[in-house]
């Protein structure tokens, strides 16, 4: 049976979600990210994006390109909540979701709960719901495989819809140019321009053999995508590996104590979302970037799982030390939590080996 995947990407969430709840704001270019000389765009609204200015951009050059620019604090909080309602809806229709991020997912609706024989409408169907119980827009893409519905869902945003049907996904692909390729980034991008390949069409041309001794093991993955081939599966419940949270500081940090303060912050959110969630890990992973941007890592794996906050810090701040004294001074820090498990299965472990 041909597969019907949807992906469904909201539309500038972050920024549209600060719109909404705001109307001074709507149909002025906004920005979701610090304003400061150190602050990064999280996200930006249409009206922003018409100027150039993007995701990961350094606040100040978004600012440049864009005097209009209206930054405001992120909520993710908030962001989450909505999330949440958005994933009741798709569960409405199929058991099969699965969540690439708050704003995005791919729905395997090949049997959907609603008994809508079309992707298509029930991808209609999903989108007005979301507007009508969020207030949001959103776009999707339907496809036969998970890489042609992601790319389609692009297509025609914002507000709208791409189908790629069985038999019209090598086409779809092969007037492409392969930045636009899930699985290939800007440096991969700019090492197949320089052999030649520009697009889908270009790298279809070119045999397994070749992809294979110039990218290695994403060779494969490279021949079949050229073909508008992804035999992927849409797993729900995807178990998460990891929790990590960094920041930019305003100020380069030179001292351990300048270091340690946002560090511990950092710690603080890691631990958060891992009690929210009732879980914790093995592994802590600290991370500093330099003035110079070189990103150095330190990382332990313990006996058992991190048991208390406290436990976070002291593990973060004797990672941290390793660094002292500091070659230069620190722009960035990061803490992450991994080897993740839920602390019920940590529980009955400890049962297990102290019985009542």
């Amino acid at each position: 049976m041909t597969r019907k995947i949807i992906h469904v990407d909201m539309d500038a969430f972050f920024a549209s979600v600060e719109q909404r709840d705001n109307p001074d704001l709507r149909g002025k270019p906004v920005a979701v990210g610090g304003s400061s000389a150190r602050g990064v765009v999280a996200a930006a609204s249409y009206e922003a994006r018409r100027f150039g200015v993007r995701s990961a951009m350094p606040s100040v050059t978004a600012r440049r390109r864009c005097p209009e620019l209206i930054f405001v604090k992120s909520r993710f909080d908030v962001y989450r909540e909505v999330s949440q309602q958005i994933r009741a809806i798709f569960l409405d229709y199929t058991e099969h979701v699965e969540p690439l991020s708050l704003d995005e997912a791919y729905l395997d609706v090949t049997e959907n709960r609603r008994g809508l024989e079309s992707a298509t409408a029930t991808a209609e169907e999903i989108r007005a719901r979301i507007l009508a119980d969020t207030g949001l827009t959103a776009s999707a893409g339907i496809s036969y495989n998970k890489f042609l519905a992601k790319l389609a869902s692009d297509q025609n945003k914002p507000n709208g819809q791409c189908v790629i049907p069985p038999g019209r996904g090598e086409a779809f692909v092969a007037m492409l140019p392969v930045e636009r390729f899930h699985g290939v980034g800007p440096r991969t991008a700019e090492k197949m321009n320089r052999l030649g390949i520009f697009t889908g069409a270009d790298l279809k041309t070119r045999d397994l053999a070749f992809l294979q001794a110039r990218f290695g093991k994403s060779g494969d993955w490279y021949y079949r995508i050229a073909r508008g081939e992804d035999d992927r599966q849409v797993r729900a419940n995807r178990v998460r590996k990891s929790s990590g949270s960094e920041t930019t500081l305003f100020d380069d940090a030179a001292t351990p104590a300048a270091v340690e303060e946002p560090l511990l912050r950092m710690a603080d959110d890691v631990w958060g979302w891992c009690e929210a969630r009732q879980t914790s890990g093995r592994t802590v992973t600290v991370k500093a970037k330099y003035r110079d941007f070189r990103i150095v890592t330190r990382s332990r794996t313990l006996v058992d799982p991190v048991a208390s906050r406290g436990e976070l810090h002291d593990t973060a701040l004797a990672l941290v030390a390793t660094l002292y004294p500091l070659e230069m001074p620190v722009r960035l820090v990061g803490v992450t939590l991994s080897n993740l498990t839920p602390i019920d299965a940590r529980r009955h472990s400890l049962l297990d080996l102290f019985p009542h």
